[in-house]
């Protein structure tokens, strides 16, 4: 039979079989089109950007029917090793279960979050997608952004998957289902819900705008001859400074210059280098993305950590207080109040003013002490920490000791400084680096333009995760080719965070796409001009927050 498809764009054959052992019924459809068909994979890549090809609005709305239609079908709960033949042929197209009363369809197994959990290395890597419980274990070695597959193995990875995928890996990931999960008492922190009341979907539409865009231009999401070019000359600017900083001269005035360009060579690999590396938005290449990843490793820091911090934590629950990372605080006696939830300090009246120089620690607090404390605790504030692999503990130990080596050790001992002058020209480097990155990260999440949540009792929020990104994030110097390149794209964060896995240097294509989308669902796109106006809207936003009373904007007035 056929399915009533437009037969100018697909045309399917559709067959009932059974499972070697004659107890399932499942409907297949095999495409006889080269036409690729959104939720149909041609190829296992979880990489490649999906090939639909449909034109304007009209064809939107025909795509969006198509995902809903593949949706509402009864998924199929098999083995991941379970292979579906058709006269005797191996298939690897989507299954679904058949057209079949209800009585005689497959109950799915049961699973709860702690079951799920012990499931947490790369060889028996269990992941939760909407519900549902997969084992991905088979596909960890093939997996194109190499170890980001089990950056949260055994744990919730909705918000992960749908925001690193192309809309045709939801159809590829369904084959390694084998289960779902059962929810009890306790699972309110660990599976957080986003539930959105708006009709539409934004993301979706998001999604498809993008997935298009690539498509038609021929461009590969990851890749971009910029980043490649941008990245050699950074890592030149980093090793130079270095040398210059302490080997060059004994001219202190002259090292201190090197050392400030030192500082900013080195924030430029973490905004732009291992930013996107870390993110898996960074060449076709496997070996090579790893490569790129352990530059943050080189410059002092650990990249796992920061993939635990910022990839699991930041970005799957931006701007929710207590459990995104990057805005936690402690109990109480915290040095700085960023939302109107977190407790009050009288102290905090200043510090819009003391803050300025505690950025500029940001960079040593990181090296010296929060990468320990993660190892010895476990956790990053709500985000608990994986299981090092033996690779992962001996790039973590292995990679500071070395740093250590080369950045403090061969200038105490050879430099043309004495050690006091020595560690003042570190801690110059350190508070540049610090500066750099606390101002470009600040100011996309923490002024007074964007919101903050806050869980409710059940463990959910109101809106849904794409969104809440939106409503959470702060864009600036759109069109400025400095700022994109120098920010690592952190001026287009919107962009960046609804598809952390695409190279930044393609943000500014992208963004236009994003703000027409929103502006049809009447969503708020925020946007300053430039970075000063960012950058004074951040402080001005520590001022009014470090009063108990918040004072808010004239702009957010009504």
């Amino acid at each position: 039979g056929h399915c009533d498809l437009p037969p100018t764009r697909f045309h399917f054959h559709a067959s009932i079989t059974t499972t070697p052992k004659g107890d399932r019924f499942f409907k297949e459809y095999r495409p006889t089109s080269t036409r690729n068909f959104v939720g149909i994979p041609t190829s296992p890549s979880f990489s490649a950007f999906s090939s639909i090809q449909f034109s304007g609005r009209r064809g939107l709305a025909r795509e969006k029917a198509i995902l809903a239609s593949a949706n509402l079908q009864h998924r199929v709960y098999m083995s991941p090793r379970e292979t579906l033949r058709s006269g005797g042929v191996a298939s690897d197209t989507v299954r679904y279960v058949a057209n079949v009363p209800n009585d005689d369809q497959v109950t799915p197994r049961m699973y709860t979050v702690d079951e799920v959990e012990k499931h947490s290395t790369p060889k028996d890597c269990w992941v939760i997608v909407h519900g549902k419980v997969y084992d991905v274990t088979s596909f960890v070695p093939l997996h194109p952004g190499g170890n980001m597959i089990w950056v949260k193995a055994g744990g919730e990875c909705t918000q992960l998957f749908d925001s690193y995928h192309p809309l045709r890996t939801r159809a590829v990931l369904e084959k390694y289902c084998i289960g779902e999960v059962k929810r009890v008492s306790g699972d309110e922190r660990k599976i957080i819900v986003y539930e959105s009341e708006q009709k539409g979907d934004f993301y979706l539409e998001c999604k498809l705008v993008v997935e298009r865009w690539f498509k038609e231009s021929k461009k590969d999401p990851r890749v971009h001859p910029e980043m490649y070019v941008k990245s050699l000359v950074i890592l030149i600017g980093v090793a130079v400074c270095h040398y210059c900083s302490f080997f060059l001269t004994d001219s202190i005035l002259v090292s201190s210059l090197f050392a400030i360009f030192h500082g900013i060579w080195k924030a430029e690999v973490g905004v732009s280098i291992q930013h996107d590396a870390n993110h898996g938005a960074y060449g076709k290449s496997r070996g090579f993305l790893h490569v790129m990843q352990l530059t943050l490793d080189a410059v002092g820091a650990s990249s796992f950590m920061w993939r635990q911090q910022h990839v699991v934590g930041h970005h799957a629950y931006t701007n929710v207080d207590g459990v995104d990372p990057d805005i936690r605080c402690a109990p109480e006696k915290d040095i700085r109040r960023i939302n109107e939830y977190q407790p009050h300090e009288s102290y905090h009246r200043l510090q819009h003013i003391y803050l300025v120089f505690a950025y500029g620690l940001l960079s040593l607090k990181s090296c010296f002490i929060d990468d320990f404390n993660a190892v010895a605790s476990g956790e990053i504030g709500w985000v608990k920490i994986a299981k090092f692999t033996k690779g992962e503990a001996t790039t973590f130990w292995s990679s500071k000791i070395l740093w250590a080596f080369y950045y403090l050790f061969l200038p105490m001992r050879f430099g043309m400084h004495s050690e006091v002058r020595t560690a003042a020209l570190i801690i110059i480097t350190e508070f540049v680096t610090g500066w750099l990155l606390a101002f470009m990260f600040q100011v996309a999440h923490v002024v007074g333009e964007v919101q903050f949540f806050k869980l409710s009792k059940e463990g959910g929020l109101n809106l849904s995760w794409a969104e809440s990104q939106l409503c959470s994030s702060a864009d600036f110097s759109h069109g400025s080719w400095f700022w994109t390149h120098f920010s690592g794209g952190l001026n287009y964060q919107v962009v960046h965070h609804l598809f952390p896995g695409v190279c930044h240097c393609h943000y500014p294509d992208l963004a236009p796409l994003i703000q027409k989308v929103a502006k049809e669902y009447g969503l708020k796109y925020v946007v300053y001009p430039s970075f000063s106006t960012a950058l004074r809207a951040h402080f001005r936003h520590l001022k009014n927050i470090g009063h108990k009373t918040r004072v808010p904007s004239l702009k957010t007035i009504g």
